[in-house]
């Protein structure tokens, strides 16, 4: 199980079992690189911890603790959470200011605990295999295990093609699931499992008067958290894509570290993608050490195996893939860590569809105008062309569900259903198996009690956050393509305090008329040229027929294409698809064409890679592994049953 998950720790190794539990770590070295060996244990060691991420505010809590007479054995942030608990029990978690996925061993109260970070940065996930609990960061290492099966869940692929992504605890497949964010499991020695959500937002606003004033009070709150995420025993870098929420991060921390600062961009060949101008700009500037990656065709064509493997679900985009080359940029630079703008867009209300929203609300209230549409033209002006955006089509798209605008999804629901054309491509069991108001109950537990009646900015923002940024971008295009190569992303914007600040933001200083990120803006003034703070949002994405299914890709993916019988796709419509597109050089494909077929394509690459090639996988894994340190042994094993093993 270990070995599977070398990728996400090369730097060393450890285990500890008893006669009911077993724990193993993969280490990732930041901070106390000479000491801050896992599984960690308490003063006697009745608490054994297996911990992936970090926690920022360690040193608060550990001087908190030592005054309480609690004595430490390590330098590192993992410790804490032990001590803590031993302290406050269950009440720890909401302590922690970090990223984090961990299993907490009582082996007093025989109790196992699996938590994980507000947000969802880091993955975990469990299954319970007859009279075994078996736990891991990722699927992969359960299914090495060799207790669980490997099925692909026809529920999971068509919520997938449907949201993009799956929605916790459902995952792609059959026999695993994935703890909520925000959630503690508490598993005893019967493996009853009982969930505690820990935190939740709180949305009711401070009432701040001035942007100005609000803008202060987010420079001091984002100023804390850069700070607490360059504490590492290493190098910290930045990404830079030339966008507004790099480019202030970015400044905070050149402002701290120096001139030595390395800052990271991708550059597309197509230039309908690039914004190598826009990084360059900023990253001279901030007078940073700056460094790029080019991302063609061949690029994402070659990444593409190793992207689906590591991100353990079908993808409906390409995006994944630029992130993916880019960490190998960070890791190959000799670099672990970096900083990432992600989480600003859905706190303060950068994305197109807030606005969107706000739009079709607006045209709701008169559904017949010819004039209100034209408002969507105006927020969509990088999709397709003029003409296109003014066509009946364009503005019945928009229409649809503008008569509910109670509707707890009113602002994703249309594009869920359009996203729902993708299933018409799989195999009429896997079609049967979508249901869409399954999916939004689900989505509906892990968002708080009473949501339903917030501001409709708010309910928007929720939905953003728990059905796309932690299922899908913190995900597939943050910590499983950072990881493939050894390298923790940090997120300042999801620092909790940053987080209760924007929740409490009245709508006026996020979203006014067309103006977006109006504080962000506000206080970016302070750091950052005009043209960038005054910069409009532009939507990472990459290119998906041409470079998949156009002359240059001919051939390339043909034997995955043509693999039927699987029970998973269509064969007749994925072939009638790609014929269309391959007759026009991938160029006559829409949007929802090209998801399907990057959708089917990815999906047979799983269920290979997932099938007949695991084993084969596995073995070479733990080959590798067998070069590796065993930092922490420790064997208790005596009589009795384990009941729980996993590796984080």
């Amino acid at each position: 199980m270990v070995a599977m998950l070398a990728h996400r720790g090369p730097d060393g190794h450890g285990f500890y079992r008893d006669s009911r539990a077993g724990l193993a770590h993969a280490r990732l070295s930041l901070i106390d690189l000479a000491g801050g060996f896992q599984p960690i244990h308490n003063h006697d060691r009745s608490l054994w911890l297996t911990f992936n991420g970090e926690i920022f505010n360690y040193k608060e809590l550990r001087a908190e603790l030592a005054a309480l007479g609690h004595r430490f054995y390590t330098q590192g942030d993992g410790e804490v959470i032990v001590h803590a608990f031993e302290r406050y029990g269950a009440n720890a978690w909401r302590m922690l200011n970090g990223q984090f996925a961990f299993a907490l061993w009582d082996t007093r109260a025989r109790c196992l605990w699996l938590v994980r970070d507000r947000m969802g940065v880091l993955p975990l996930h469990y299954s319970v295999a007859g009279n075994h609990l078996v736990f891991a960061s990722e699927a992969k290492a359960i299914f090495a295990g060799g207790r669980v099966r490997r099925d692909l869940d026809p529920r999971g692929i068509a919520e997938a093609f449907t949201l993009w992504s799956t929605i916790a605890p459902r995952t792609a497949f059959r026999d695993v699931r994935s703890v909520r964010p925000a959630t503690a499991l508490c598993i005893d020695g019967n493996l009853r499992l009982t969930e505690q959500r820990y935190w939740e937002p709180d949305p009711h606003a401070a009432g701040r008067e001035t942007t100005e004033q609000a803008a202060e009070q987010l420079h001091e709150h984002l100023l804390r958290s850069v700070r607490l995420r360059l504490r590492a025993d290493v190098p910290v870098g930045s990404y830079v894509s030339g966008g507004l929420d790099s480019s202030v991060l970015s400044a905070y921390a050149k402002n701290e570290v120096g001139p030595s600062l390395e800052t990271f961009g991708i550059r597309f060949a197509d230039p309908r993608y690039d914004e190598t101008a826009e990084q360059r700009q900023v990253a001279g500037h901030l007078g940073t050490r700056h460094h790029e990656i080019l991302c063609d065709g061949a690029a994402i064509r070659g990444a593409m195996a190793d992207v689906v493997w590591h991100c353990e679900a079908p993808l409906l985009r390409t995006s994944p893939i630029p992130m993916f080359l880019l960490s190998k940029l960070v890791r190959d630079n000799g670099t672990k860590t970096v900083l990432s703008g992600e989480g600003a867009d859905e706190l303060f209300a950068g994305y197109t569809i807030f606005k969107e929203d706000q739009i079709r609300r607006f045209i709701g209230r008169q559904p017949d105008s010819a004039v209100r549409p034209a408002l969507l033209s105006r927020i969509h002006h990088y999709v397709g062309d003029a003409r296109a955006r003014a066509t009946p089509f364009w503005r019945d798209f928009f229409r649809r569900n503008v008569d509910d605008p109670a509707h707890p999804f009113h602002s994703h629901l249309i594009r869920w259903q359009n996203n729902a054309w993708t299933l018409r491509l799989l195999a009429p069991e896997v079609q049967q198996a979508a249901d869409l108001a399954a999916t939004m109950e689900r989505l509906e537990s892990n968002l708080p009690a009473g949501w339903q009646n917030w501001d409709s900015l708010l309910r928007a923002q929720l939905t953003e956050i728990h059905g796309f940024m932690s299922s899908y971008l913190l995900a597939s295009q943050g910590d499983r393509v950072a990881m493939a190569h050894g390298v923790e992303v940090r997120y300042p914007f999801l620092d909790p305090d940053v987080i209760d600040f924007a929740m409490t933001l009245p709508r006026r200083h996020k979203l006014l008329g067309s103006r977006d990120k109006i504080v962000l803006r506000r206080l970016a003034a302070r750091l950052l040229p005009p043209a960038m703070a005054g910069r409009k949002k532009k939507p990472f994405r990459a290119p998906i027929a041409p470079v998949l299914f156009g002359t240059e890709a001919r051939g390339v993916f043909d034997h995955i294409l043509a693999a039927g019988g699987d029970g998973l796709v269509d064969d007749a419509a994925v072939g009638r698809l790609i014929t269309k597109v391959r007759l026009h050089d991938g160029r006559a494909a829409g949007e929802r064409e090209e998801m399907g077929l990057i959708g089917v394509l990815t999906l047979r690459m799983l269920a290979q890679q997932y099938g007949p090639e695991f084993d084969a996988r596995a073995e070479a894994a733990r080959r590798r592994l067998e070069q590796s340190q065993v930092h922490v042994l420790e064997d208790r094993v005596g009589e009795g049953v384990r009941a729980a093993v996993g590796v984080i």
